[in-house]
């Protein structure tokens, strides 16, 4: 029976504590968009861009590790 007396303030504790959570995540804007984040899943990646593109020049060959000074 004494164990009572430790476990109901602390779940009332847990409680609060729980109801605090949400209420900071509501005013955070936790909840604002839901749909979004699900549908995000969906959508493709973009293409990688390749080195060079960007800039309009052409690609140039990769690298294969060796000194070109030798």
């Amino acid at each position: 029976m004494t164990v009572l007396l430790l476990l109901i303030p602390l779940s009332l504790g847990l409680l609060v504590a729980a109801i605090w959570a949400f209420v900071w995540a509501v005013r955070k804007g936790q909840f604002d968009d839901l749909d979004t984040p699900a549908l995000d899943i969906l959508r493709d990646d973009p293409e990688p861009r390749r080195r060079g593109e960007a800039d309009g020049a052409a690609a140039s060959p990769p690298h294969d590790g060796r000194d070109e000074a030798r």
